[in-house]
């Protein structure tokens, strides 16, 4: 089933396309930032840590298949989880934060 909103491209983006691809008519824009980039390990993606310790998602083109883009919205709980997870850490104070 196709979504009207599960796909954009920005072709006037400086950077289109970011990653490499042999297919440029079907790089989906959507969800330039990607998503699951907080599940760090967990995303799920093609990742590596580079050398100062971020995350380098260069290899990585599943946010960027059209395909992928009720794979992304399914991981989305995850991601609310996280965030709580995050805002209760706040809300405790510093030492929550160890």
């Amino acid at each position: 089933m196709a979504y009207d909103s599960s796909f954009f491209q920005n072709r006037d983006c400086e950077y289109f396309p970011c990653h490499e691809t042999d297919d440029p008519e079907n790089f989906n824009c959507l969800f330039c930032y990607c998503p699951l980039y907080a599940l760090g390990r967990r995303c799920g993606g093609n990742f590596r840590y580079n050398e100062r310790g971020n995350k380098d998602c260069t290899r990585c083109r599943i946010p960027h298949e059209r395909e992928n883009y009720r794979r992304i919205l399914s991981r989305y709980p995850e991601i609310m989880a996280l965030a709580r997870e995050q805002d209760a850490k706040l809300a405790r104070g510093p030492e929550a934060k160890k």
